[in-house]
Parts: C-alpha cells; structure tokens; sequence
C-alpha cells in the first residue's frame, strides 16, 4: 500500500481515499472513523467503497467481482447530479446534497469529464488493492507502488521459472 504517490487530481481524491480507508493485506479499517459514519450509512459507505474498488480493478484490466458494478451503478444514479451555469457560462455538475454519496458521484462524473477517471485504479496485488492515480505516460500502471507490489509480483514469477 502506497503512501508517497500524490494523490488523484480534482474530486477523484475523495474516491481514492475512500477506498483506502480498508487495507486489503491487514483488515485495517478507517471508514467510520475517517468519515464519521455509523449504523446504515457506515453500511452504504463501505458497500460504495468495495464497488468503487471494482471499478478501479476494472481500470487496471481485472475482472470485477460479479454484481460490484451493477450496486456501484444501482448507487450512483441514487445520487443525482444538476448541470449548472455559473455567471462566466461555465457549466459544471453539482451533486444534490452534501452526503458522502452525492460527493462521490460529482466525483465521478469530474473525473469523467475530465477524461481521468479510468487512471484511477486498484493495484494488481492480491494483498494490496490500494487506490491510485496511474501518472504513467501510457496509463498502464499496475502497482500501487513498484518498489513493493511491483517487485513483490515480479520477484514471483522470477521464482515461479526456476
């Protein structure tokens, strides 16, 4: 899990840090305490979390888990989004209400936008599945972070030849 990669730009920094209040490898879990949730919105935040995750599996070139990105659709269109002209003529898209929810998916639809949504991914390692923003030239990024999953992987199929 990846501490030193800047963060994702614009509102996809709320997604990813909303994914990375679970760490896969240890079961570490900040969600509650990160976004002061309890009772049935902690429930939705971390359901909106593990579907966010598929997502960012998705942009990375990992099959979803069945049915993850059905609930992050059924979630999404919950949370409805105006277009609104501020007094330039610039449209931007703003979330109706300021729950987790509604901020997630203006988020989303920024970074959709903006053409940076699919660089926001999960890391490849099976232990990790730590949320970050592919800065790599070709958006082929696969790891969190090379020096410890990408190594990690390929000291593994180094090993796996022998």
């Amino acid at each position: 899990m990846s501490g030193g990669r800047a963060p994702a730009p614009g509102g996809l920094a709320l997604v990813e840090e909303l994914v990375n209040t679970l760490s896969v490898d240890t079961g570490e879990d900040r969600l509650a305490a990160r976004f002061g949730l309890s009772g049935p919105a902690l429930a939705e935040a971390a359901g909106l979390r593990e579907a966010l995750r598929a997502a960012l599996l998705a942009h990375a070139g990992h099959a979803a888990p069945p049915g993850a990105l059905a609930e992050l659709n059924r979630l999404l269109a919950s949370a409805p989004l105006t277009v609104r002209v501020d007094p330039d003529g610039a449209a931007v898209l703003v979330a109706e209400g300021d729950g987790l929810l509604a901020r997630v998916a203006a988020a989303v639809a920024e970074g959709v936008t903006a053409g940076t949504w699919p660089r926001l991914k999960a890391c490849a390692a099976e232990d990790c599945h730590w949320a970050y923003y592919d800065r790599s030239p070709a958006a082929r990024g696969r790891w969190c972070d090379m020096a410890v999953c990408g190594a990690r992987a390929k000291m593994r199929t180094y090993r796996s030849r022998g």
